[in-house]
C-alpha cells in the first residue's frame, strides 16, 4: 500500500483523535512513540558509542526524553541535555524529564541554552531532539545557536520527526541557516511532505519511519492529498498478456518527435515505447531524420513529414482517430511550424496526449494552447520545462501548488520531475514515486518516459495508471540499471536495456 503523506495539521488532529478514541493520556502516546523510536534506533547505533541527545522544550523534547530513558535501560552510553532556552517546558515534556531526572541523575542535567554546549566532549552520536513538525516559526536566538553549534559536530545526527527547525511543508519564508542538517531523520508512522521536497536536500541525507500506530479509525477520518508509492501498489495494476494475443491488444501509439539533429530523442522514446509493451508503434519525423530512425527502429513504422524537411508541421496523411494513444515533445523544436502543428494537433484529437520536452516548450509559449488539452492528457516537465509552464518558483513547495492548480483547472495530469517524481492528477492528489536516482540526470532520460507513458496510454491503462506506473518503471530501470553502472557513466539507453527486468521486478519475478 502506499505511504499515506499527512500534513503537520492533519498530524496534531490523528494525535489528538487517538488519545480521544484509546481513552489514554498524551504521555502514554508519546510513550508510544518513543518505543518505535528506540526500535529504530537500536539499529544504527551499537551499545558501545557514545551518545548525546539534545531535547527542547516542547513536545519533541518530550520524545527525546523518554527516548534517552529507555536507551539508558538498555545500557547504552548516554548523555541526555534538556535545552530550555528559559521556556517553559510542555506538560508532557516536564514529567519525562521528572522521570529521566530521577532514575538516571548523572546522564541528565538541565540546561539553558547554547553557551552550556561549548564544553562538551566529542560524542559519536547526536540525536536531535530539539523541535519537531509542532515549530511554526524560524528559529532565532537561543535556539539557532544551537543550531549553529550542533551543525558543526563531527558526530553523527539523527533527528526525531524533523530536523529541528525545519516545518512539515513550506519552507519558503524559512531561515535555512538555522536548520539542522541530519543524516538520519526518523520520522514517526508518517513521512512528512518535507522529506521528499528538493530544497530539503541539505537537511535530509536519509529518513525512516518509526512505529507509533495510531488509531486507525483516527486516520480514517483524515483525507489523503500526498502519498508515497511502493512496489506492492503495482502488482494489481500491471496486467498479464494473453496466450492467444496479438500486437493488436497492445496498443497503436503515434510518437511525434525528432527534428534535424535531433533524431536521437525520437530514437529512444521509441525504443522506450516499444519495450515497455506497445503492439504496433508509428513515428512521425521530417525526413532529415527519417533514415536513422528507422534504421535505429526497425520495429517502427516510420512516417515522413510531406511539408518540412527539418521538423513536424504537418498532421498531413495521418488518420489521428486509428491511434489509441499520441505523444509528441521529444527532439520537437520550438518554431512556427511545430507550434502551428500542435495546435492542430490538440484541435483535431480527441485523445489524451502525452506532451514532453519541447511540446512543453511550445504550450509555455502559447498557454492558450492549454485550454484545448484533452482531459486526462500528461505532461511530464522537469522544475525548468515547468517553471517556463507557470513562471519561476522559488522552491519545490510552490511548485507542487502551482502544478496541483493547473492539473485541477485543466482536468489533465503533471508529473513533476525530480528525486521524487510526483504525478499530480485532475482532483489534486500528489503522489511521490520513490524509484531513481541520481545517474539518471542525464541527457535523454525524460525520452525515455515519455516513450514508456506513451506505451501505457496506449495499452489502456487509464492516465493515472500511466503515470503511476510508468514513472516506477523509469526509475526502477535506473536503479537495476545502476548496480552494473555507476551513477556517473548512467545513460538513458541504459535505462531502456533494463525495462524487461523492471516489469519482471515488480511481478515478484526477480
Amino acid at each position: 500500500m502506499a505511504l499515506c503523506i499527512y500534513t503537520t495539521a492533519q498530524i496534531r488532529q490523528i494525535d489528538a483523535d487517538t488519545i480521544q478514541l484509546e481513552g489514554i493520556l498524551s504521555a502514554e502516546l508519546m510513550q508510544r512513540a518513543a518505543f518505535g523510536l528506540f526500535e529504530r534506533i537500536k539499529t544504527h547505533i551499537t551499545a558501545e558509542k557514545s551518545i548525546l541527545v539534545l531535547a527542547g522544550p516542547g513536545n519533541n523534547g518530550g520524545d527525546a526524553l523518554v527516548l534517552s530513558r529507555l536507551m539508558l535501560e538498555a545500557g547504552f552510553r548516554l548523555r541526555c541535555i534538556l535545552l530550555s532556552g528559559n521556556k517553559q517546558l510542555s506538560k508532557d515534556c516536564a514529567l519525562n524529564a521528572e522521570k529521566l531526572q530521577a532514575l538516571y541523575p548523572s546522564s541528565f542535567v538541565l540546561k539553558a541554552g547554547a553557551e552550556d554546549l561549548e564544553k562538551e566532549a566529542q560524542t559519536d552520536f547526536i540525536i536531535d531532539g530539539l523541535f519537531g513538525s509542532g515549530l511554526n516559526r524560524a528559529l532565532e536566538g537561543n535556539f539557532a545557536r544551537i543550531v549553529h553549534w550542533l551543525n558543526k559536530q563531527k558526530a553523527i545526527r539523527i533527528s526525531i520527526d524533523l530536523p529541528s527547525g525545519l516545518y512539515g511543508e513550506n519552507n519558503r519564508t524559512n531561515i535555512r541557516e538555522n536548520i539542522v542538517h541530519s543524516d538520519l531523520v526518523l520520522g514517526i508512522q508518517f513521512p512528512r511532505l518535507a522529506f521528499v521536497l528538493p530544497e530539503n536536500e541539505d537537511y535530509i541525507k536519509e529518513w525512516e519511519l518509526s512505529s507509533l500506530n495510531f488509531h486507525p479509525q483516527a486516520i480514517g477520518r483524515q483525507e489523503v492529498h500526498y502519498s508515497l508509492v511502493e512496489q506492492t501498489d503495482f502488482r494489481a495494476i500491471l496486467r498479464n498478456r494473453k496466450k492467444f494475443s496479438h500486437k493488436g491488444h497492445y496498443g497503436h501509439g503515434l510518437l511525434i518527435a525528432g527534428s534535424a539533429g535531433m533524431s536521437g530523442a525520437a530514437i529512444l522514446a521509441g525504443r522506450a515505447a516499444l519495450r515497455a509493451g506497445l503492439g504496433l508503434l508509428n513515428i512521425r519525423v521530417p525526413s532529415a531524420v527519417y533514415t536513422c530512425v528507422q534504421t535505429a527502429i526497425p520495429e517502427a513504422m516510420v512516417s515522413i513529414d510531406p511539408v518540412s524537411e527539418n521538423s513536424f508541421s504537418s498532421l498531413e496523411n495521418l488518420d489521428t482517430d486509428s491511434f489509441t494513444a499520441i505523444a509528441i515533445g521529444p527532439g520537437l523544436g520550438t518554431g512556427q511550424n511545430q507550434t502551428q502543428a500542435l495546435k492542430t494537433l490538440l484541435q483535431q484529437t480527441k485523445l489524451p496526449l502525452v506532451i514532453d520536452a519541447d511540446g512543453l516548450n511550445i504550450l509555455a509559449g502559447e498557454p492558450a494552447l492549454l485550454k484545448l488539452l484533452t482531459p486526462g492528457s500528461i505532461l511530464s516537465p522537469h522544475p525548468k520545462e515547468f517553471d517556463r509552464l507557470a513562471g519561476k518558483s522559488t522552491c519545490g513547495y510552490e511548485r507542487l501548488e502551482k502544478a496541483r492548480a493547473i492539473a485541477i483547472k485543466h482536468q489533465i495530469c503533471l508529473i513533476l520531475k525530480g528525486h521524487y517524481s510526483c504525478s499530480i492528477f485532475p482532483d489534486g492528489s500528489c503522489h511521490f514515486n520513490n524509484t531513481g536516482n541520481a545517474g539518471m540526470a542525464t541527457a535523454g532520460s525524460g525520452d525515455v518516459l515519455s516513450g514508456i507513458l506513451l506505451s501505457l496510454l496506449a495499452q489502456g491503462y487509464s492516465p493515472a495508471q500511466t503515470c503511476l506506473l510508468g514513472v516506477y518503471l523509469h526509475g526502477l530501470s535506473g536503479d537495476l540499471a545502476l548496480k552494473e553502472q555507476s551513477e556517473e557513466s548512467l545513460m538513458a539507453g541504459d535505462l531502456i536495456q533494463h525495462l524487461g527486468q523492471a516489469f519482471k521486478h515488480i511481478k515478484g519475478q526477480l
